[in-house]
């Protein structure tokens, strides 16, 4: 799947291991357990093909939005006895999914969508492989119902290789768009994108969508790092170094942009984004340094707050949230993420951040694919089982 590396076994990656994290530039303990935390099927009358995003329109519907990797996006009532999802959108004819890593991939809601209806999904398309970012709009007639004949693309990116496409993509509380683009695929970033600014390869991009320039269907924020440069950067970036985030978030309270970057046979990151910041990919993975092996240059490289390593079938990082809903106190304040091959789910408690501690939450038997929000600030996990999860205690505790 899209969030292992290509060039692994799964049946290798499942195997259990002894699980080691690292934490800055020691490894840390073993992982904490929490034995209160299980993961409930939230919609016990749903089942979704291959979720790989859960988005909420912010228009106090309450409704939750479903992504499927094969192109469609499905819309239904955030209740626990729901029986019934419709299509919202549906884009099979036009969204590759022909790779592991291919497919519909994000969603984001414009922050004034009450207002304008606009929302924004990210895909790749075939001939030539690339990735599309697109703008839609809801129908005049139907809110759960998109217009599919209203597409406005933004941007396309050429796409090298069917691995490493990124996907996600959010509004910040600057009310810009934040793009994930992978390097490019392969294994080790072979053509070098992860530190090449003059492609968008390997990066977190923001732009505003509204606002246009330069034939573009979008303006480029003054304040992003490249932004007037005359070196030929692009001017897009934001941040840079990053091999594949699968999945990033903004902390709703301090606004600390959070991405899980997604590593080659060794680790996987949690990083703090910074406007600017250079991640290390293809120099680092995690704190070591990748290309070369040893007595890499790390000047100006931005590491990792936390890393782990492939053990215990770990092998790919899916990022999460920092938990702020306040109805499980032992996840308030902490940052939920997971592994997408070994199932593992856990919480980092960042409170010391020169120590950060991992809390190891629940053991999925599925892939976890993805994590989401509704309205209420609640947070759900999406299986590759096709089913939709939230947080509660054990029955009796």
């Amino acid at each position: 799947m899209m969030f292992y590396k290509s060039n692994c076994s799964l049946l290798i990656l499942v195997c259990l291991l002894v699980l080691s994290s690292c934490f800055r530039e020691e490894p840390a303990d073993e992982p904490a357990e929490s034995d209160d935390i299980q993961l409930i099927d939230a919609f016990p009358n749903l089942t979704f093909t291959r979720p790989v995003d859960l988005q909420h329109a912010g228009d106090a519907s309450d409704r939750l939005f479903v992504v499927e990797q094969r192109g469609r996006i499905m819309v239904f009532e955030n209740a626990g006895q729901t029986d019934e999802a419709q299509l919202f959108l549906d884009l099979q004819d036009i969204v590759k999914d022909e790779g592991n890593e291919e497919g519909l991939l994000g969603l984001a809601f414009h922050p004034d969508y009450v207002d304008n209806g606009f929302f924004y999904v990210n895909y790749t398309a075939p001939n030539p492989s690339r990735t599309i970012i697109s703008r839609f709009s809801v129908s005049d007639s139907d809110p759960d119902q998109a217009d599919a004949g209203s597409e406005l693309i933004l941007m396309e990116i050429e796409q090298p290789y069917t691995n490493h496409n990124g996907g996600q993509l959010a509004f910040g509380p600057d009310g810009y768009l934040y793009i994930a683009v992978g390097d490019g695929g392969s294994g080790g970033d072979p053509q070098g994108n992860g530190q090449n600014l003059e492609t968008v390869l390997g990066s977190i991009l923001r732009i505003d969508v509204n606002g246009a320039e330069a034939g573009m269907n979008y303006a480029i924020p003054e304040s992003n790092p490249f932004a007037g440069n005359v070196e030929g950067y692009r001017e897009e970036i934001f941040a840079y170094g990053l091999r594949n985030v699968w999945k990033f978030s903004f902390d709703r309270e301090t606004g600390t942009l959070w991405a899980a970057d997604v590593g080659q046979n060794r680790f996987e990151e949690i990083n703090w984004i910074e406007n600017g910041g250079n991640y290390g990919w293809n120099t680092m993975e995690g704190f070591e340094c990748f290309n070369p092996e040893s007595d890499c240059d790390k000047e100006g490289l931005i590491l990792p707050l936390s890393a782990y390593a492939h053990s215990e079938g770990n092998a790919s990082v899916t990022g999460g949230y920092v938990y702020r809903a306040g109805s499980i106190s032992e996840l308030e304040r902490k940052y939920v993420y997971a592994d997408f091959v070994s199932g593992r789910v856990w919480a980092l408690d960042f409170s010391t951040v020169n120590e950060p501690e991992i809390i190891e939450l629940a053991q999925a038997s599925f892939p976890v694919s993805s994590f989401g929000l509704d309205e209420h600030q609640e947070l759900y996990l999406c299986g590759f089982d096709g089913k939709i999860y939230r947080f509660g205690y054990h029955s009796g505790d």
